[in-house]
């Protein structure tokens, strides 16, 4: 496999299912036997249903690299040292190919906080060889958008927050 069939993938939008989406195709990867690592670059704080149910699949690994909800915090120093060592593993994985698949969990909130220098991340997806990449997160960037392979916008037509106030759901949410 070769740059060009190397897919990048982006899932970006104001609706649910960016991880979901990125989650379901590591699982379909891994039902071919390929090799799969997912770094959450937001989610950390806290334990979730995938992060639960993927040490139960041994071709998937994932790794959170920060503290949760970046967005709602003042000082975003932390995170973006936390941004900076996950963004270092990620490129030492794509350019050693050492995943079939590396999904870079809400890597795009972290580029739209300015955590990490866009040109930096496009030139460290563009050195993948034989990984195919999966980025998530609202608010793509247009140059990720442009360098894209596949780019699919998830969009809010209802969600129980917004419409009803509930909370969000064990299984659905987190």
């Amino acid at each position: 496999m070769n740059s060009r069939t190397a897919l990048l993938i982006v899932f970006t939008g104001d609706g649910k299912g960016k991880t979901t989406a990125a989650l379901g195709m590591a699982l379909r990867a891994a039902g071919h036997g390929m090799k799969v690592l997912v770094l959450q670059f937001i989610k950390g704080a806290w334990t979730y249903g995938e992060l639960l149910s993927v040490k139960k699949i041994e071709e998937i690994e994932i790794r959170p690299l920060g503290t949760g909800f970046t967005w709602k915090k003042e000082n975003l120093e932390e995170d973006r040292r936390l941004a900076e060592a996950g963004w270092r593993e990620a490129v030492s994985h794509i350019r050693r190919a050492s995943y079939d698949m590396i999904v870079l969990d809400e890597l795009n909130i972290v580029l739209s906080l300015g955590l990490l220098p866009l040109e930096t991340v496009l030139e460290g997806l563009e050195s993948r060889t034989t990984s195919h990449i999966v980025v998530t997160g609202r608010n793509a960037p247009e140059k990720l958008i442009a360098a894209a392979d596949l780019v699919t916008e998830m969009k809010v037509v209802k969600h129980p927050f917004q419409d009803r106030g509930l909370k969000a759901s064990k299984g659905i949410e987190f």
